[in-house]
């Protein structure tokens, strides 16, 4: 009976419990079904916020000024259809006249401080949203260099519209800034001002007056460049050097080991820490770069370290674990404090392996060869009045892009460049210009806008290039607001497939930007504006301040020297832009910029519309360290290529022309203007007063 009794108390518990569960499951389904209604609301407001956002920008861009339709330039005022975005300004420092060559050789000057002037700057410079990212040896000799200087309450430091060229930081007294008129804030002792300045010549966008009588430290753009270059310079030399001890290394080419020099890491330890365990797997190898260590074994009972031997500055150990998984044969401890250079398997194996040659084979035969010497022949014949000039198709800087037709041949329209001489001569942009012309000439890539002829005469030069009546990818965006990835995809292939042909010379684009994107009539997208590019050769760097704020590499930011790696953090910018409508990194000046930039991609919270392969190829392009981007390791532009967000991609299609674009835009005929915005005409200028002789490359037509 008792048994029985059990029996049935036992089976409604398990049914108590079986229901309670059941009922549970439910609940949780429920709330699964609550859980994805609400995702898909939250989806539909987020659209919405998307869409009211954008419509706010159109209203604030249109006149409020109902009585006259038209503005200034004769045009109708942007309707609520017509989203408008602004054109970013690419900026460019002056040339370094810094020879890297000789910067090791050069003595900084540093001035006399006390303890608590040494302890106040460098506490402002660690606590500056820019500063804080330079190593701690370069703030260390940045405050060594300071120099100081003193002025009386009244005096201005700073004068909104001044060019600048000094950092401060301030050490007594208040100071006041103001912009047009208004008081902005005021700043105390151990805060830094004025850091725009040492990056690249700039205007001063306010005014910084002395409150009370003030003591100053200052250092200038020449002093800071100077640093920031010899400091990066001498260390990357003594890490090739170590690695070239290395016998593993020693065949490297030198554009593989200047990048394995930029992927080491330095760690330190202290007298007695193990660095390596014996019988402990491991996958990184060790060269020590200050200090020494001991390397002991245990015997075969296990009780007992012998001490086999010691080894200093310029050894290395743990090198079979870049070859593959190692069982670490010996303990190695530090002998005091040391410090070891270390570089992992994954990073060896993703650097060692030659440059991806991408020169488009069709280059090397023959019959593109004879097709481009009948094209230098035709148009080394040709002259400026050989053409009549139909329309103006984009207005840059200091430049205006025109619309002309070969007078003998009405079914041949070019573009023409028209650069003022005088606005080059007074902004020393000749190096660019010529830089541009030659890189150019050279560009053979059907994603690249060809260059045919250059022509100059008192005060103009002149580049014919080939014309692309599509518009230009800014506008598209600028319509629609974002892309999806389809055509996103299209647009980057064809970016990509430009950089590649660009980085397997040795030359650097830095400025990408969908400005600087433009369609031809099959509406296929080729890079136009060269103004920036640099030929450096492969595994060489370069130190000028180039690109648009939003798009620049954070290394070109802190001054450590930049090469291709820079073009590859730009394409995760604009794989970004296109896919959201907006970049990642964007404040309300530069300098809030750089410093969004410098905190890093992960900083960033993706929008829901870029998918997460979109975003694991947009992460992996904008890398803080150059060495680890994507495009940058043994297999170059085939990374990008062989990421899953191309997957399905028909590069092969793209490269022959015959894959679809996402939007082929409506070209009538040679003389269709009708994909460009209109422009006012230009105004005259009187001529330059100096050529100098820096264009005799440009041709008289």
């Amino acid at each position: 009976m008792r048994g029985t009794m059990a029996a049935q108390k036992s089976g409604g518990t398990l049914r108590d419990l079986q229901l309670a569960l059941q009922l549970k499951i439910e609940e949780l389904r429920q709330r699964d079904a609550l859980i994805d209604e609400l995702e898909l609301e939250l989806d539909s407001k987020d659209d919405l916020i998307h869409q009211l956002q954008v419509e706010l920008d159109r209203y604030r861009r249109v006149p409020q000024n109902p009585s006259n339709p038209s503005d200034a330039t004769g045009q109708t005022p942007a309707g609520p259809d017509e989203p408008q975005r602004t054109k970013r300004q690419a900026i460019s420092g002056e040339p370094t006249g810094l020879d890297p060559s000789q910067l090791t050789h050069v003595t900084l000057t540093s001035y006399l401080k006390t303890k608590e002037s040494s302890e106040l700057i460098q506490m402002a410079l660690m606590d500056n949203d820019f500063m804080k990212h330079l190593e701690h040896g370069q703030i260390l000799t940045i405050m060594d260099c300071m120099h100081p200087t003193s002025l009386a309450q009244g005096c201005c430091v700073i004068r909104e519209g001044d060019d600048g060229s000094m950092v401060y930081v301030l050490e007594e007294g208040m100071v006041e800034v103001t912009k047009q008129g208004k008081k902005l804030c005021t700043i105390g002792p151990g805060k830094v001002f004025g850091e725009l300045a040492i990056l690249y010549n700039c205007t001063r966008t306010a005014s910084v007056t002395a409150l009370t009588d003030i003591k100053l430290w200052a250092i200038d753009r020449q002093g800071f460049q100077t640093i920031m270059m010899r400091t990066g310079l001498i260390k990357h030399s003594q890490y090739t050097d170590l690695l070239r001890s290395v016998p593993s290394f020693q065949a490297l080419p030198e554009d593989v080991l200047s990048k394995m020099a930029d992927v080491l890491e330095e760690t330190r330890y202290c007298d007695g820490d193990y660095i390596i365990r014996q019988g402990a797997t491991g996958d990184t190898c060790f060269i020590i770069s200050d200090g020494q260590v001991k390397v002991s074994q245990q015997n075969s009972s296990g009780d007992k370290q012998t001490s086999v031997m010691t080894l200093k500055k310029g050894d290395w150990f743990g090198e079979q674990a870049l070859k593959g998984e190692d069982v670490r044969t010996a303990s190695v401890t530090a002998v005091g404090d040391v410090t070891c250079l270390v570089i992992d398997r994954e990073s060896f194996k993703q650097l060692i392996g030659g440059l991806d040659d991408v020169n488009n084979k069709q280059c090397d035969s023959d019959e593109f060869s004879a097709k481009l010497q009948v094209e230098l022949d035709f148009f080394s014949r040709v002259s400026l009045s050989d053409f009549d000039i139909i329309s103006t198709l984009g207005v840059g800087g200091f430049s205006r892009v025109e619309l002309v037709q070969l007078k003998n041949d009405s079914t041949r329209s070019f573009a023409l460049k028209v650069l003022k001489k005088r606005h080059i001569l007074d902004t020393s942009q000749q190096g660019h210009i010529l830089s541009e012309r030659r890189i150019m000439m050279e560009a053979h890539s059907p994603f690249i806008i060809r260059l045919y002829r250059t022509f100059r005469d008192a005060k103009y030069l002149y580049m014919l290039l080939e014309v692309c009546l599509g518009g230009e990818l800014w506008t598209l965006l600028r319509d629609r607001g974002s892309f999806d990835d389809s055509a996103t995809r299209f647009y980057t292939g064809c970016v990509i497939e430009a950089l590649a042909s660009l980085h397997s010379r040795g030359i650097i684009y830095r400025d990408l930007k969908p400005e600087n994107i433009i369609l031809d009539h099959r509406g296929y997208a080729k890079l136009v504006d060269f103004g920036f590019a640099k030929k450096v050769g492969l595994g060489k760097k370069t130190w000028t301040f180039c690109g648009t704020p939003e798009y620049v590499a954070p290394e070109i930011i802190l001054n450590k020297g930049h090469d291709s790696s820079a073009d590859c953090w730009s394409l995760g910018i604009l794989v970004f832009e296109l896919l959201s409508g907006s970049p990642p990194f964007s404040g309300s000046d530069p300098m809030m910029t750089y410093n969004i930039i410098l905190r890093g991609i992960d900083m960033i919270e993706f929008p829901k519309k870029i998918t997460k392969s979109a975003a694991n190829l947009i992460k992996r392009l904008c890398r803080d360290n150059p060495s680890e981007r994507l495009g940058n390791q043994k297999n170059g532009v085939k990374d990008i290529q062989k990421h899953k967000w191309f997957e399905g991609f028909n590069w092969e299609g793209l490269r022959q022309g015959t894959m679809d674009p996402p939007y082929t835009p409506t070209v009538a005929g040679p003389l269709d203007t009708s994909n460009f915005d209109f422009f006012p005409e230009d105004s005259d200028d009187p001529p330059p007063d100096d050529e100098s002789g820096w264009d005799s490359e440009f041709q008289q037509g």
